[in-house]
């Protein structure tokens, strides 16, 4: 079991909690209503150590080892509500890390690939999604660089770690009229930048926040 008693304690106050955290939310700008239904509804508290389990509906990003972080709510809703503008059916995640954002994303697309580079992270993501009976996550260890190949086309692609540069692979993967969100630029203050791909493969670029992400590095690693 991956709850404790403890954590079971925490999930059954957290629910005022995720009130709270949804409220803040849509004042900050999140309109989409299915996206702040499963922020209300993910167990956020399962993707964090039991030591943070009490920060979980907190507005920010926490560690989960390895060197890795899950994203700040508003950041999550914010990505996803921007990707869902696109009503994608076949939808790349790049880089899984503790799963939260698949859990987020999972019941919102017909279809979603996960892609985690660090063995252990994709694990413990497994484990996650399945107790919350995610079972159409396509989850995968390996180098989020390449994108999934043999998978492609994807009409939405969504990477959860900053490339200085955006990999041609991923560009390459996203189907005509389909849409990538990524934060991209060195440590620091990164742009959380938006590509659409129109129907004759042309690309344009806006920049729609800042933000801050862990960087993207290529290969697979156990640790």
């Amino acid at each position: 079991m991956i709850e404790s008693t403890r954590l079971q304690g925490i999930g059954m106050t957290s629910r005022r909690t995720r009130e709270r955290l949804v409220a803040r939310l849509r004042k900050a700008g999140i309109v989409d209503e299915q996206v702040l239904e499963r922020l209300r509804d993910v167990p956020r508290h399962l993707f964090v150590d039991e030591a943070l389990a009490h920060r979980a509906y907190e507005d920010t990003a926490l560690p989960i080892g390895h060197g890795q972080t899950i994203s700040q709510p508003f950041v999550v809703a914010l990505m996803t509500q921007t990707l869902l503008a696109r009503s994608p059916q076949r939808v790349l995640e790049v880089g899984t890390g503790c799963g939260y954002q698949s859990a987020v994303l999972a019941p919102l697309v017909p279809r979603l690939y996960s892609v985690e580079r660090i063995e252990a992270l994709a694990q413990r993501a497994r484990d996650r999604l399945r107790q919350l009976s995610l079972s159409q996550v396509s989850l995968r260890c390996g180098d989020g660089y390449r994108g999934l190949p043999g998978a492609e086309p994807f009409d939405g692609i969504i990477v959860t770690a900053a490339p200085a540069q955006l990999p041609p692979a991923l560009l390459a993967q996203l189907a005509p009229g389909g849409r990538l969100v990524v934060p991209e630029g060195a440590d620091g203050v990164q742009e959380l930048a938006v590509y659409d791909k129109d129907t004759n493969g042309s690309v344009a670029r806006q920049v729609i926040d800042y933000v801050r992400f862990v960087p993207l590095l290529p290969g697979v690693t156990a640790r």
